[in-house]
């Protein structure tokens, strides 16, 4: 299907790019673990991490070169303000104490909104792979392997954190989500 080693040069350069795209995954996986999560939503949040580390690359990818320049800074930007409403609201949540319901992970639609959060990176960098003619179905498969991986990594890390941290673990947890926010908007 391919030759040597442009099939080697390409495995490794997707490799590179998943790992780097499941850093987010990991990164905010610490942040919601803080909370305290259950091994079952672990296991269903990491799933649907990993489906939307699949999907949205799929979806760039078929979007091409038309769009590249003008969805990259909106798919950014949007992810960013997801981020910055979640960690602020679970910031201002660990504050208030139990008056203020938090940004709930357990259910339907906090998973959706948390996957998407943090896949749609993906997308950008799907559209800029279509460009190259990237292999689809190893890229994807490498996006949505390393995604659900590193989010199990850092989910759990998270959860082993937030036993030590008590009720800070939330505060915390809020913070790092705030600042990749920051970060995906600067």
């Amino acid at each position: 299907m391919f030759d040597g080693g442009a099939a080697t040069g390409q495995l490794l350069t997707i490799t590179v790019m998943a790992v780097a795209l499941g850093m987010d995954a990991f990164s905010l996986g610490i942040g919601i673990g803080l909370k305290g999560i259950r091994l079952r939503d672990i296991a269903k949040l990491s799933a649907l991490i990993a489906l939307f580390h699949v999907l949205m690359p799929l979806g760039g990818m078929m979007t091409g070169q038309y769009v590249s320049g003008l969805l990259g800074g909106i798919a950014t930007a949007a992810a960013g303000a997801l981020l910055l409403l979640l960690g602020g609201h679970m910031l201002y949540s660990s504050i208030r104490g139990e008056s203020v319901d938090s940004f709930d992970h357990r259910t339907a639609w906090g998973m959706l909104v948390f996957s998407f959060s943090v896949s749609i990176d993906s997308f950008s960098v799907g559209v800029s792979l279509g460009m190259f003619a990237s292999h689809v179905w190893m890229t994807v498969s490498l996006f949505g392997l390393f995604g659900g991986a590193m989010s199990v990594l850092g989910l759990m890390l998270g959860r082993k954190a937030s036993r030590s941290l008590g009720g800070y673990g939330e505060a915390l947890g809020g913070v790092i989500l705030f600042a990749f926010g920051l970060l995906f908007l600067i």
